[in-house]
């Protein structure tokens, strides 16, 4: 069984930084694609940055230039920095990963349970 677990969110003024973090733990075979996203009320969740096994990143347009995403493989772990926070970037943020708990099964895409960013103005 695979688990993402969360850490780093908070609160933080508006301006401030937040790293987020996020495990993945359980029979892995390979992790592909790992990524954040995230979710306020009433909204679809939506991608806030992903990064590939081959290094190759994607960022929402709304954060580009203000967050960072990176992974360390050998702990199984993906992080966002997040800089010059504002407002309107308060949600709830999940990790996903797209792996594969053998050679023989398909890959999947496993999420975290979420973590709280909340920014004052």
């Amino acid at each position: 069984q695979v688990q993402l677990v969360e850490s780093g969110g908070g609160l933080v003024q508006a301006g401030g930084s937040l790293r987020l973090s996020c495990a993945a733990s359980g029979i892995i075979f390979r992790i592909n694609t790992m990524g954040w996203y995230r979710q306020v009320p009433g909204k679809q969740r939506e991608l806030v940055a992903t990064l590939t096994s081959g290094g190759s990143t994607n960022y929402a347009e709304s954060v580009k230039g203000r967050f960072t995403i990176s992974r360390d493989n050998a702990k199984n772990t993906v992080y966002l920095e997040m800089n010059s926070l504002k407002p309107e970037d308060a949600a709830v943020y999940y990790c996903n990963a797209d792996l594969k708990t053998s050679v023989m099964r398909p890959a999947y895409v496993y999420w975290g349970q979420g973590t709280q960013v909340t920014v004052s103005s």
